[in-house]
């Protein structure tokens, strides 16, 4: 599922875009989310999108820094 739904007014380039996509992916698969509109779902991008707004464009990175924040993994 693309990031594009939950991102509003916000604009990201689309490499950026792209990479916040294969994260959000990524980490709905991790977390077994069904990856529609439920509260952890929303969560989860609104995750994403904190942290690719700091600057991080790799998706393995952006997934993990998701992973760490909603507390699926430890420091």
């Amino acid at each position: 599922m693309s990031i594009r739904p939950f991102l509003g007014d916000i604009s990201f380039d689309p490499e950026a875009t792209h990479a916040m996509s294969l994260a959000f992916d990524q980490v709905c698969e991790t977390l077994g989310l069904a990856r529609k509109t439920d509260g952890a779902t929303i969560l989860v991008a609104k995750k994403v999108i904190e942290i690719a707004s700091s600057g991080e464009r790799d998706p393995e990175r952006l997934s993990a820094a998701v992973l760490k924040a909603v507390g699926a993994v430890s420091a």
